[in-house]
């Protein structure tokens, strides 16, 4: 059985973290992805031996929700969109949402203020994972059953 958590409903958490601190996280993942970015831009996944094999593609031989990221992600800082979303749209449509949450996070971590938790918001953080994985999932199987799309089982 589920414990129901205790939900405040009448105001804002604030951090009383100095600013500096509470933008560690937000600078700190925003350095790592550009870093990740720039590797990824300048070693070109399309190249045999410079990254691992999926584990899924080489077992199973089917593409997992994944596969195609680092060339999607290659073809995105080259701006070439038309060729990152066929390597993998659903990491294309998830990039603007990432960045959004980021920016989101950001502007909490900058004001220290943070909405207060209704049962709304508690219910939306309890669904949103399931709901990701389903769309993954979805992802998974569309790409790999569907004869155009090319690649998995056919």
């Amino acid at each position: 059985m589920a414990r129901a958590l205790p939900v405040e409903t009448t105001q804002a958490r604030i951090d009383a973290r100095p600013r500096l601190r509470r933008l560690a996280g937000p600078v700190g993942t925003a350095l790592g992805v550009l870093a990740a970015t720039a590797y990824i831009r300048s070693v070109n996944p399309n190249e045999p031996g410079h990254y691992p094999l999926c584990p899924t593609l080489a077992l199973l031989g089917i593409d997992c929700p994944g596969c195609g990221g680092l060339r999607a992600t290659h073809a995105l800082a080259h701006g070439d969109i038309g060729a990152a979303l066929d390597n993998n749209a659903l990491f294309v449509v998830l990039v603007p949402v990432v960045i959004g949450l980021w920016a989101v996070w950001t502007y909490r971590a900058w004001t220290g203020v943070s909405p207060a938790r209704t049962p709304r918001r508690e219910l939306i953080s309890r669904g949103a994972p399931m709901a990701f994985l389903v769309v993954m999932m979805v992802f998974a199987v569309v790409r790999n059953f569907v004869p155009f799309l090319g690649s998995g089982v056919g």
